[in-house]
């Protein structure tokens, strides 16, 4: 089939110019647009077009230095492990310097390259900004005391990393103190999943001393080293984009963002809209205190120059000028407006989230369980882990002791998990964000109610089992050819009924051999709904002409019916 060029352009979303340049590479004599061409032609040209473009993107890219959170139990050393790790960094490059603290802070390991630590620890914050769509972190360090071992918020900083699919590099901290056992800390790791390189696994421990920085350098090596072969990449050169980290009104400034930008190249001057405000670039400053004109991939900034506050976790993207920044910003807050009127999302019924998790492709019912003693919790997790099969997964993305706080809501928020409770409270904080992100909490009391009602919610994720049932069975007893509708078999209704649109198999000689729908049912040339059994009739089956005498018509009904687990 031959088309002109432009229509070909039109149809594909491209420009006939284009069209045409890939069309001589590939040896056509097209002179212009108007020129004929075959599709299977524009097609492989199309493709060729698609190649150059993926090359361009490709050679545009660059290295961009990994974004690392430290994460770990309260006490366990993450402050420590960053202000040496900054100390280092301001001594060597200026001299005793006053590092500036704009919520990150970016390291040089010395004949290596670039870590860009963000300075807000703790999986609350981490998870906070996944919960709004901010994925920042390229690589956790899971800081492990070794004269303490695994801790509650240990195992919650691991769910918390796990959960955002985020690589683990773990620094055994303490190293300095008597007591230290980075065994006993690599054994429970490895009962969390975590297996170390040193015992065949693939996490990354390190022994290390935030006090007097033993094992420190080899920790930035590593970390650096595990983003090299994450191949972390960005283009430079299309129009920036990055990540609100932290936010504060200066007296002499005004609104202040801290943004790490992941896209492009942030510039004084750019407009920008982030999240439902906006703003010009007056000036850029470094976690040094120095000025700067333009921030690329990874790197934090302070930014002066906003009309309001953002929130933490937001999208800032560079626009074309202050007037589409302004428009964009108000409409918005426009439809922030309209949607506090109808109102926030509501807290969702059982039936609700059971809807929800069955639309997805991949059945997982993902739960955060809350106990009120350990020994309670391990034995819940064990009979619910217990209701996975082939065709749905019960994944228990972390599983504690006590109330259910806002941290969980957090985690099931970005998860996509509910949290059951057995014998706790929900606190304050966690049932206003569970209200404000419709998070399905289950509270229990009696430990049968519980698995009844997971029983329930397994049993609705499973697909539905599929059963016949025989309507009824005519024989073929002729054939007629009809002008413009084609063959109908004259049939005597044996057993059943039969009827106009129902679903039929042809059966020949005890084989199937075809399997479609009645297109036609008619008695003495009346259309007729149904014809009972002893009847006679004739019947058309749709896009089926080989019917003979002697077929069986088999009309069944199909339906579908709600499994139960076990």
């Amino acid at each position: 089939m031959k088309r002109k060029v432009f229509e070909y352009a039109k149809d594909f979303g491209v420009s006939s110019k284009d069209l045409l340049k890939a069309l001589h590479e590939l040896g056509s004599d097209a002179k212009s647009a108007i020129s004929w061409v075959d599709e299977e032609d524009v097609q492989m040209a199309v493709e060729l077009m698609k190649k150059e473009k993926e090359v361009e993107v490709l050679d545009s890219m660059v290295r961009r230095p990994p974004v690392v959170t430290v994460m770990g139990h309260v006490d366990h050393g993450k402050t420590t492990l960053l202000d040496y790790v900054r100390k280092t960094n301001v001594a060597e490059r200026e001299k005793g310097g006053i590092t500036q603290h704009i919520g990150a802070s970016v390291v040089t390991v010395p004949g290596h390259g670039d870590i860009v630590f963000i300075d807000t620890p703790g999986h609350e914050a981490f998870t906070a900004m996944r919960a709004r769509g901010a994925q920042v972190t390229d690589i956790v360090v899971l800081v492990v005391a070794a004269d303490d071992g695994v801790m509650p918020q240990t195992i919650e900083a691991i769910n918390h990393a796990k959960a955002a699919g985020v690589p683990i590099i773990v620094a055994i901290n303490k190293m300095d103190k008597p007591e230290a056992n980075p065994e006993m800390v690599m054994g429970q790791l490895s009962d969390l999943g975590l297996v170390p390189e040193q015992w065949g696994g693939d996490t990354i421990c390190v022994p290390i001393s935030a006090k007097t920085g033993e094992g420190v350098d080899e920790l930035l090596e590593m970390i650096l080293l595990q983003a090299g072969m994450m191949e972390l990449v960005a283009d430079p050169n299309r129009p920036a984009k990055g990540r609100v980290i932290e936010v504060r009104m200066d007296k002499g400034k005004g609104p202040v963002a801290s943004v790490i930008v992941q896209e492009g190249r942030l510039k004084v001057g750019d407009p920008f809209v982030v999240g439902d405000t906006w703003g010009k670039v007056r000036s850029l400053i470094t976690d040094k205190g120095e000025r700067i004109a333009e921030a690329g991939p990874s790197y934090p900034v302070e930014i002066v120059g906003l009309d309001e506050l953002p929130n933490v976790g937001d999208l800032l993207e560079v626009v074309g000028d202050e007037k589409e920044a302004r428009r964009i910003s108000e409409g918005r807050k426009e439809a922030k407006r309209a949607a506090a009127v109808v109102g926030g999302p509501p807290r969702i019924s059982l039936e609700e989230f059971l809807t929800r998790i069955s639309a997805e492709e991949k059945k997982e019912l993902r739960i955060i369980l809350k106990a009120d003693v350990q020994g309670t919790c391990e034995a819940i997790k064990g009979v619910l882990e217990r209701f996975s099969g082939e065709e749905v997964k019960v994944r228990i993305i972390h599983a504690g002791v006590g109330n259910v706080t806002e941290s969980d809501c957090l985690l099931a928020g970005t998860s996509g998990a509910m949290i059951i409770g057995f014998r706790v409270k929900v606190d304050g904080k966690a049932a206003m964000a569970a209200e404000r992100d419709g998070i399905e909490i289950r509270l229990y009391d009696v430990i049968f109610d519980l698995i009844t009602d997971m029983k329930s919610i397994v049993s609705g994720m499973l697909p539905p089992e599929t059963r016949e049932e025989i309507v009824g069975r005519a024989e073929v007893r002729e054939t007629f050819s009809i002008p413009g509708v084609g063959i109908v078999a004259g049939c005597l209704v044996k057993e059943g009924a039969i009827a106009r649109g129902g679903k039929v198999r042809i059966i020949r000689n005890d084989q199937v051999i075809y399997d479609g729908r009645i297109s036609s049912l008619k008695r003495f040339r009346e259309d007729v709904r149904e014809v009972a059994e002893g009847f006679e009739c004739g019947v058309g089956i749709e896009g089926f002409q080989d019917i003979r005498v002697g077929d069986i018509i088999e009309h069944y009904r199909e339906e579908k019916v709600a499994r139960k687990l076990e």
